[in-house]
């Protein structure tokens, strides 16, 4: 195994954390009735209480993997809101999932990985 290995967790975590923290302000800033609006014209139930789960997923959580506190717990919710996004949103359009795909494949590749040595979580764990 390569020297550097064990850091490949904090630089996985970087780039999946910024991407859904991006798309997370975004839907900050368009609303819990924006993103309720949108969920519902694809047919999803309960798409208020499905909208606030996203927008705290792709901020809180990306904020946590970045920082990597919880990383598999909030990796995990990342995986499945991308799951449901090609499956509703992408695929019954015909369209393109090339970056729902990565960030999938990043999502899970955090569940594997967890935090990794370079995350606050192994310095809380020490400290106790």
């Amino acid at each position: 195994m390569n020297a550097l290995a064990p850091y490949a967790a904090f630089f996985m975590r970087l780039a999946v954390g910024a991407v859904f923290l991006n798309h997370g302000i975004a839907k900050y800033h368009t609303g819990v009735s924006g993103v309720a609006g949108f969920l519902h014209s694809l047919g999803l139930p309960f798409a208020s209480l499905f909208a606030v789960y996203l927008i705290v997923v792709e901020t809180v959580g990306a904020i946590c993997v970045i920082l990597g506190i919880f990383t598999r717990a909030w990796a995990t919710a990342m995986a499945v809101n991308m799951v449901v996004a090609i499956a509703l949103a992408i695929l019954p359009h015909g369209g393109k999932f090339e970056l729902e795909a990565l960030l999938l494949a990043g999502s899970v590749t955090l569940m594997a990985l967890g935090d990794g040595p370079l995350s606050l979580a192994v310095r809380f764990k020490k400290s106790s």
